[in-house]
């Protein structure tokens, strides 16, 4: 049963770059340990709003957001620690991005970051995090290899242990699946769905189906505006409220 306590609140969030608008005044609630599909075509604000909430949308020139982003009711654009932050929310790009460091080093680095020094403690994380990204029988034997020798696939699962290292309380997974196969998702996603007792997950996807296996509500977003949040049950149903839903999700168009 989710707990019904909002862990990231939005308020009229308008966000652009430059002249652009990308999101125009959006308002909801994610609830603390759900996992929260996002659901829409390609630009419509899917990944901005992801990028606001962990605070890497000031990396890009121009960019800027007027409303409210609170995570656990503090305001997110007001943080002083914005590295601690960025620690509380785990972030899994759509393709991978790995450090040129081993595999081991890849996904200790954050605990290390974070004052572990212990070895077996370290060890143990490595584990527990290669595991629970589905890698950790592919890569056991040489996990002192560099982590870009890896397959691309491998490489995506490498950068969820990396997210998960260091004990995130919400994950952000964008088209997380985009570089695995079809059966190495199927596993990540049953690991998700065990992840869901420990933390919030944001899970932004173009696969109408994976967010109606996992997600607990679904937002359709579609050029900036929210047409339609609800559980997920009714937007995946034949009677969401708005047709844009139902013709979205049955792939009458997008």
């Amino acid at each position: 049963m989710v707990e019904q306590t909002p862990k990231i609140g939005v308020r009229e969030l308008r966000l652009s770059y430059g002249q652009h608008e990308v999101l125009h005044g959006i308002s909801f609630e994610i609830l603390r340990n759900e996992i929260f599909g996002i659901i829409g075509p390609a630009q419509s604000g899917k990944t901005s709003l992801l990028r606001a909430i962990n605070r890497t949308l000031e990396f890009t020139a121009g960019a800027r957001y007027s409303g409210s982003i609170t995570v656990d009711g503090e305001e997110v654009g007001k943080v002083r620690n914005v590295y601690e932050l960025r620690r509380k929310i785990g972030m899994v790009a759509p393709l991978p991005v790995g450090l040129p460091l081993t595999i081991y080093d890849n996904v200790a680095f954050a605990p290390r970051m974070g004052g572990i020094r212990q070895k077996g403690s370290i060890d143990d994380i490595v584990e527990r995090c290669l595991r629970q990204a589905a890698l950790w029988d592919e890569v056991k034997d040489r996990l002192h290899t560099l982590g870009t020798r890896l397959s691309g696939g491998q490489q995506q699962r490498l950068t969820i242990a990396r997210a998960l290292s260091h004990q995130p309380e919400i994950l952000c997974l964008d088209e997380f699946s985009i570089a695995i196969d079809p059966v190495t998702t199927m596993r990540i996603e049953e690991v998700l769905k065990e992840l869901r007792q420990q933390m919030t997950i944001i899970l932004v996807t173009n696969l109408v189906q994976q967010a109606r296996r996992l997600a607990d509500r679904t937002m359709f977003l579609f050029e900036g505006d929210i047409i339609e949040l609800d559980r997920s049950e009714v937007i995946f149903s034949n009677s969401p409220a708005q047709q844009k839903t139902y013709d979205y999700v049955n792939g009458i168009f997008g």
